[in-house]
């Protein structure tokens, strides 16, 4: 019971990049820099699908659907992380503060694994099946499938945030920008092997599944795409699938090296740096990526720009 009172008063704070002020004056205008551009170009992505009822087809829907998660993604992390960046770390956190932000960042980046897979299933069924595509895609599936990524998400989240935050910690300082799982599980004065194994499970789940799932319709996709006879029809076919491939890379792989890799090799300076990519990083190259790439999107975005 004491040591539930004691970890009950504990306030985190999180460890500084550099004791030197301006360095970490530098890190904060390049998180708030990345943290704009991500929020405007999702939400430029969201709005130009919403506004443009050519673009109201499953693809697009989906993603609208990622960029709003996009938003909410990266702003369970950014204001915090801003907030400790400018204070030098002196900015504290709360336990229910920290497994808050720790629940809304697996939820939201659960579901945004699952829905890269469910975009994959998208453009294999447009590029294998495309007579049958509208009959396959019908609108109240696509919802179903937007809706169980969350519930998915969520109902991973949940259970694994309140495991960890019934551990007692020992200490306070949180080698990390945010309350990342195995940044805070490192705090603990208990035996954590119940946690790593449920954290591994959870991982396991949200990105090995899905990617599985990705890369066996992408060796559907590629075979079909190769029997394209014609050229421009190939190249429009790769052009979208690439797109999707490059965020898919960045996001699995980068998340896969966090979590799914052993926890005896596991650094915290390491696990820092390359958290940056799937938490500031990654979501400005989604609306980039895909802006760039896709033509549909690219002429509607120019047909706004226009009326401005």
């Amino acid at each position: 019971m004491e040591e539930i009172n004691k970890t009950a008063k504990i306030q985190f704070f999180f460890r500084p990049f550099s004791a030197d002020p301006k360095v970490q004056v530098g890190i904060f205008v390049a998180f708030l820099t990345m943290y704009l551009i991500s929020l405007s170009g999702n939400t430029t992505i969201a709005v130009i699908v919403q506004i443009n009822h050519s673009l109201h087809i499953p693809m697009y829907f989906f993603l609208a659907n990622l960029a709003v998660l996009e938003i909410f993604y990266t702003s369970s992390i950014a204001p915090l992380a801003l907030a400790n960046l400018l204070s030098m770390g002196r900015t504290p956190v709360s336990i229910p503060g920290c497994g808050t932000q720790m629940f809304f960042f697996v939820f939201l980046g659960g579901a945004d694994c699952v829905l890269l897979a469910v975009m994959a299933y998208d453009r294999f069924v447009a590029i294998c099946y495309p007579l049958r595509y509208t009959h396959v895609m019908s609108w109240p599936l696509c919802v179903e499938l937007v809706v169980g990524s969350l519930v998915l998400g969520f109902l991973l989240s949940l259970p694994l945030t309140i495991l960890i935050f019934r551990l007692p910690f020992c200490n306070n300082e949180i080698y990390h920008f945010y309350c990342d799982m195995p940044a805070v599980m490192r705090l603990a004065c208990a035996d954590t092997h119940i946690h790593k194994t449920a954290l591994y499970i959870v991982s396991f789940i949200v990105l090995s599944v899905p990617l599985s799932l990705i890369s066996i319709s992408y060796v559907f996709i590629v075979a079909a795409i190769l029997r394209i006879r014609s050229a421009e029809g190939r190249h429009r076919a790769f052009s979208t699938c690439s797109s999707h491939m490059l965020v898919v890379l960045l996001q699995y792989g980068c998340t896969s090296f966090i979590y799914l890799s052993p926890s005896s090799s596991y650094s915290p300076e390491m696990g820092r740096v390359v958290s940056v990519v799937y938490t500031f990083i990654t979501p400005i190259l989604n609306p980039l990526i895909y802006s760039m790439r896709n033509k549909e999107l690219k002429d509607a975005l120019q047909k706004a720009l226009r009326k401005f």
